[in-house]
């Protein structure tokens, strides 16, 4: 998501660091190509009007004439506005309730409502350590029902069953009861959607609404949207007290229009994004961190949670000290560290994430990266365990067994090989001296400039 607007931001941004003092023309300038910035990202018209006329009031003022680092000055400016725009800081959900607290979801057919119900339940298990139980009162589609009840198997938690010839109320009533009995702590209700807003659906909503009094009523839409998706919410806000949004289909979706207008048109937080079809693919909105990975500056605090929640504390200990000891690692830990890239949402996910890597992000193509990691994990998988631990065994025959397993050339076992070797010299490297001798090991393997660009100034 913004991938875009980060794109353009980069490049007005890149002049502006020039200027040794900022005058009221080259802010126009810059104004111009933020706004056209914006409005080519699908940001609704009056938030794009009112953010460029805050920027420009805080810009012309003394905060930026004053500073010994104009151009800074303004990009913090923007930074600001934008966390300013999307809200300020992550709204947590309520559960100052008695228990269970019931979380309702609405939102549009096709937004990934079902979905986003098993990777909540599993984000409030893991995080919050929550007993959570789901129940679906979308009486309309029966495959929803047992949708949720796959969802809830595959992410551990309760699932209580319903069916098409029920009430909608009387589901939620009897699933309360039950998830009382239980000594549940949240009740997540799906509830149905629809391929546009009618009256009828609005009416039965909230007759829902009206019963089941939840702690939470999630709106749930499609970031892809853009700007529709806050005019979508907007509706849905007005027949129902929402209190917040979650955006889905995040990672389809490089312009960011729905989050930079959500928070401004309706005045309800995204609460959570999601990104991608795993059931552990739903972060918390950060407005503040957002706002640095749209400008480039990374998000660091959202890549520390992520390794925390996703990576193997025991898998990653294990490892480390193997590697300060001898540096010696083989092809059983080369695949496990795989896993857990693509566990954190691959190299693309990293790479937004990490401070002044954001230009790279473009010269990648996380689409092939990802066919990449499959087809190295094909190939190790095809080996034997005596091959993995003592890849020097693997000569001719093997390599022809081993290409044939996987559905690959010889050519790429060797360039497997050969890779695996490069990384065994690097992290004997590490033992000997280190992460600055790493590093300067990777430089000297990256692509000459990487694109004119080399590596970000804070590792060289």
């Amino acid at each position: 998501m913004f991938d875009n607007l980060s794109e353009r931001l980069t490049k007005t941004f890149k002049t502006l660091r020039g200027q040794g003092r900022l005058t009221e023309n080259n802010i126009k300038d810059a104004l111009r190509d933020v706004r056209r910035a914006l409005l080519e990202a699908d940001v609704a018209l009056p938030v794009v009007k009112s953010f460029i006329t805050k920027v420009q009031d805080r810009a012309i003022g003394t905060e930026v004439s004053t500073s010994l680092n104009p151009g800074q000055a303004f990009i913090k400016i923007v930074r600001d506005e934008l966390t300013e725009v999307m809200g300020q800081a992550a709204v947590p959900l309520n559960f100052n309730v008695e228990p269970p607290a019931v979380i309702m979801m609405a939102g549009l057919q096709g937004a990934g409502k079902t979905t986003t119900v098993g990777k909540l339940a599993k984000w409030l298990k893991e995080r919050e350590k929550k007993k959570v139980m789901v129940v679906s009162a979308d009486v309309y589609r029966p495959a929803a029902i047992k949708q949720l009840e796959t969802l809830a198997g595959q992410v551990g938690v309760s699932f209580f069953p319903s069916s098409a010839d029920q009430d909608p109320v009387e589901i939620a009533r009897n699933a309360h009861k039950e998830a009382r009995k239980q000594f549940v702590d949240v009740l997540i209700l799906d509830t149905a959607g629809r391929l546009h807003i009618d009256d009828e659906m609005m009416q039965e909503i909230k007759h829902l609404h009206d019963h089941v009094k939840p702690a939470e009523t999630l709106f749930v839409v499609d970031a892809m949207t853009g700007q529709d998706a806050a005019n979508t919410a907007k509706a849905f806000n007005d027949a129902l007290p929402l209190t917040g949004v979650i955006l889905t289909k995040t990672d389809g979706d490089a312009r960011g229009g729905a989050a930079l207008s959500i928070r401004e048109i309706t005045g309800k937080p995204i609460k959570f994004i999601g990104a991608g079809e795993k059931t552990d693919a739903l972060e918390t909105f950060h407005p503040d961190r957002m706002a640095g990975r749209i400008l480039g500056m990374g998000d660091v605090l959202s890549l520390i949670d992520e390794v925390e929640s996703k990576i193997d504390r025991q898998k990653a200990e294990k490892f480390a000290s193997k590697i300060q000891k001898s540096g010696q690692f083989d092809l059983e830990d080369f695949l496990e560290q795989l896993q857990q890239i693509q566990n954190m949402g691959g190299i693309g996910g990293l790479i937004g994430k990490l401070p002044g890597m954001g230009q790279l992000k473009g010269q990648l193509d996380s689409e092939r990266a990802e066919k990449e990691f499959k087809r190295l994990e094909a190939i190790i998988h095809s080996m034997t365990k005596h091959e993995r631990a003592f890849p020097a065994v693997i000569k001719g025959s093997r390599k022809r067994r081993i290409a044939e397993g996987s559905g690959t050339s010889v050519q790429e076992v060797n360039k497997l090989l050969k890779q695996f070797e490069q990384m065994q010299k690097m992290m004997k490297k590490v033992s000997k001296g280190g992460m600055k001798n790493m590093m300067r090991g990777l430089a000297g393997k990256l692509p000459p400039g990487l694109g004119g660009m080399g590596l970000p100034p804070g590792m060289r």
